[in-house]
């Protein structure tokens, strides 16, 4: 007898039409469990760079040498209470803002960006300024954190002028003239917060656009996950020039 022909893949079933819809199906399936792992993935981090925390980077030298240009930052938007998007609603704060808290807000001149100063003025705080000395309700600060390096003498800016509507004590608001290094005393209003760059001599803070609203504070920065110094002008600098001891810093 002859040899009997088989049909394509007979023999092993691999032509048979259910086992073709089976493997149809449980290809759809993992297709599936993907894609709902990937929604479930992205609604996560959605919820967690809108409620807790967020990445930063430092473009400009204000806060130096706290914070440095090229630092990238872990900001904790838990803390103050987050704000739910496209509400004037916010979650419950852990924490109120405290004098020295580095802190992100977004300023009244410029709503939309986010700057990162140091907290210095808190609502009812009488604040000054003389030769580069905070003063606050009568008392000099000590601030190791501040940096002081233009040494040509102090400068007057006309969009200080705006302190003349909250002077408690001095000449009269017409006659007053307030310098970078010397202000006040002035009172933070109920509500309203005064921010100051660590780089005194190089920071446009709360001494030229003013008091920040508790409405506009977004988070405290938490950690330095990452940085790498821009003025090195090498190729590929966020490569060859990572500042490795400042990574995992905490930011205070």
């Amino acid at each position: 007898m002859g040899k009997r022909l088989g049909l394509p893949g007979a023999g092993d079933g691999a032509g048979h039409p259910h086992r073709a819809v089976r493997t149809r199906r449980g290809a759809a399936r993992a297709v599936g469990e993907w894609m709902r792992s990937v929604a479930v993935a992205f609604i996560l981090f959605v919820v967690v760079r809108t409620f807790v925390v967020e990445a930063f980077k430092i473009p400009t030298a204000s806060m130096e040498n706290t914070l440095l240009v090229g630092d990238f930052l872990l900001v904790n938007k838990a803390v103050y209470g987050a704000v739910i998007p496209g509400t004037d609603l916010r979650l419950p704060a852990f924490s109120e803002p405290h004098r020295g808290d580095v802190v992100v807000f977004n300023p009244p001149h410029e709503p939309a960006k986010n700057y990162v100063k140091r907290l210095v003025g808190a609502p009812g705080d009488t604040l000054q300024m003389r030769n580069k000395r905070l003063i606050r309700n009568g008392v000099v600060v000590e601030e190791p954190y501040a940096r002081h390096i233009d040494l040509r003498g102090d400068t007057y800016n006309e969009a200080m002028r705006w302190q003349s509507n909250h002077l408690i004590a001095g000449p009269p608001p017409v006659r007053y003239r307030p310098t970078r290094d010397n202000w006040g005393p002035i009172v933070v209003p109920p509500g309203h917060y005064f921010f100051l760059g660590d780089n005194r001599d190089n920071s446009e803070d709360s001494r030229y656009w003013g008091f920040v609203a508790r409405d506009a504070i977004r988070g405290r920065p938490w950690v330095v996950y990452y940085s790498f110094d821009p003025s090195r002008h090498h190729r590929l600098p966020w490569l060859r020039d990572v500042r490795w001891g400042r990574i995992g810093e905490r930011i205070e």
